[in-house]
């Protein structure tokens, strides 16, 4: 795709609904998945297989996940009846990482070098092989890293310099209260620990409940400044 394919695909993305911009994504390019972790992706996942029935689906099990987070993905997996790829870290790597700053460093130097290996390195090798990604991101999770972000755009924190890849953010415009109105509309499955107080749900380490008027994102590396609360998955997001 030419970025002027891009930049009109764009154009006419621009503020349509989610199913719109999922069935464009997804006529648009056979070599393409979805990013599977939170209740915004299972509404993509709902979406998309009555599109695509074999929408590949992808996951990173980082090995330090909630356990209800391991019984959410298997639901999603049966629900659907469809593949989810788990990619793991490398474990040379968090071998190393481990034996020289042990389990819980981020919570002194931040949570980049960790969620590096066991997030974006596994990212990176996945999206390599594919031309598009789709995503679950919105707008109102952190106005400071992605209230900027177009329906459609280049990846450039993930894009090869002789290989584009195109990623899509079909819910980019949505607020949480629309998410779970369709979860309840529709029967999505969900992480039960939505029901205990967790909004935005990662790491077991790192997810905390948040307090009531907190936002959602307050329970994600709440030890940090709200501006770098990005893992490296959406580093493009990040302010220079």
């Amino acid at each position: 795709m030419t970025a002027f394919d891009l930049d009109s695909l764009q154009h006419d993305l621009q503020a349509k609904n989610p199913r719109t911009i999922l069935k464009s994504a997804l006529a648009s390019f056979d070599n393409i998945a979805i990013s599977f972790s939170g209740a915004e992706d299972v509404v993509l996942i709902d979406m998309a297989v009555q599109i695509k029935p074999d929408i590949q689906v992808f996951s990173l099990d980082t090995g330090r996940l909630h356990p209800e987070t391991y019984q959410f993905i298997e639901r999603v997996r049966k629900h659907y009846g469809i593949c989810i790829e788990l990619l793991s870290p490398d474990r040379d790597s968090l071998e190393s990482f481990v034996k020289e700053k042990g389990l819980f460093s981020f919570y002194e130097e931040g949570h980049q070098p960790c969620c590096g290996i066991r997030k974006v390195e596994p990212l990176k090798r996945k999206l390599s092989q594919l031309d598009a990604w789709i995503t679950g991101q919105r707008k109102d999770q952190n106005q400071d890293t992605r209230g900027d972000i177009p329906e459609v755009q280049l990846d450039n924190a993930f894009s090869a310099p002789d290989k584009s890849l195109i990623k899509f953010n079909p819910l980019l415009n949505w607020s949480s209260a629309q998410v779970w109105d369709y979860i309840e509309a529709y029967q999505v499955p969900f992480n039960s620990l939505h029901q205990h107080g967790f909004v935005s749900i990662g790491c077991e380490p790192c997810t905390r409940p948040v307090l009531p008027n907190q936002h959602e994102r307050a329970g994600r590396w709440w030890w940090e400044d709200a501006a770098k609360k990005e893992c490296g998955l959406h580093s493009g997001n990040l302010k220079k």
